[in-house]
């Protein structure tokens, strides 16, 4: 007979952080997102992969802060056959949010694109420590990639709506999405894309994140089809 998993108190504030996304987690998900935390502060010490320090703001504010999109995103995702639920992770840095999507979401493929090579390797590190298949990382600028056709591209603060559209568009299948991850409701960025006529915003999720006073949406851009 199998003993209970001990229960830390981070991985109490975990699924109670889940429960509040309405997120199902399976126990082994639990494991995989918490050693990801541990390695991501223990790489940190090292490498700088990124400027929150310590353990327990890297859990609401990088953790956390990715579960948020794991409901809106398997939400689209269901529409469009297996074989194409892929992902491509634009600045993904130390794999946020990335590598949370490719625990949360095995049937999944994820790629992760950054330019920094020391968090590409990392993030390759993780998939081989985490046993995570469905996760890869690429070191490249993403406007040199050739055209990946994802059926969804995904950034985390990494440029305005505009240049996210210019330089991570092209990879996008027609029937899939660009998706921003913003701070407050970018009201100028998205009047800046509405003379793109290739283009066109059709929705933003508010995102309330466990732990965390502090305002956070996701951006849904689609293509233009009478463009």
């Amino acid at each position: 007979m199998k003993e209970a998993p001990t229960t830390t108190p981070h991985a109490e504030r975990l699924m109670k952080a889940c429960s509040d996304l309405n997120i199902e987690i399976h126990p082994s998900q639990v494991d995989t997102l918490l050693r990801y935390l541990d390695q991501l502060s223990l790489w940190n010490k090292t490498y700088n992969l990124t400027a929150v320090r310590t353990i327990e703001a890297m859990l609401v504010q990088h953790i956390f802060d990715s579960l948020s999109v794991i409901k809106p995103l398997d939400a689209f995702l269901t529409q469009f056959r297996p074989t194409d639920r892929t992902i491509l992770d634009v600045g993904s840095g130390a794999g946020l949010p990335g590598v949370v999507i490719a625990a949360m979401l095995p049937n999944t493929q994820v790629t992760c694109v950054d330019t920094v090579e020391k968090k590409t390797s990392f993030i390759r590190q993780m998939a081989g420590v985490l046993a995570l298949p469905n996760l890869t990382a690429v070191h490249a600028r993403i406007e040199q990639l050739a055209p990946k056709n994802v059926t969804l591209v995904i950034s985390r603060a990494f440029a305005s709506i505009a240049d996210f559209i210019s330089l991570a568009g092209k990879h996008v299948s027609n029937e899939g999405a660009l998706v921003a991850m913003k701070g407050q409701y970018p009201s100028e960025e998205l009047t800046s894309i509405e003379t793109n006529s290739d283009w066109m915003f059709t929705k933003a999720d508010t995102l309330n994140i466990p732990e965390l006073n502090a305002h956070r949406c996701m951006i849904w851009i689609h293509r233009n089809k009478q463009s």
